[in-house]
């Protein structure tokens, strides 16, 4: 059996604000697809080994790829270590920082 709604005299009415909708620029939006890299550079004081080791223990890489990464550091001056989204490149950054290393991150270019 239908339910019956009731006749009234007055109508309620609602009214609803607008929403607001944020803008984003076609540069935020660049900017949110442009990965972040972390950097690992020369210094005075780590051992290569020491800095191969810290890349295996961190990252899990291979023996073989942080050997590559530390002669990178080694020869080139620095080398990426590792990319991807900007607070995960602080904490790589931040971690490697606490190993003793030298390490930096930007935006990739």
């Amino acid at each position: 059996m239908p339910l019956a709604v009731p006749a009234t005299s007055s109508t309620a009415t609602m009214s609803l604000a607008p929403v607001e909708q944020e803008s984003v620029s076609a540069d935020e939006l660049e900017d949110v697809d442009v990965p972040w890299i972390t950097l690992v550079w020369n210094d005075p004081v780590n051992l290569m080994t020491y800095v191969a080791f810290v890349f295996q223990t961190y990252f899990g890489y291979s023996k073989a790829k942080s050997e590559r990464l530390m002669m990178d550091v080694h020869t080139k001056g620095r080398a990426v270590v590792s990319t991807g989204a900007r607070e995960r490149m602080e904490t790589d950054t931040e971690a490697l920082q606490g190993y003793g290393l030298w390490a930096t991150f930007q935006k990739d270019s």
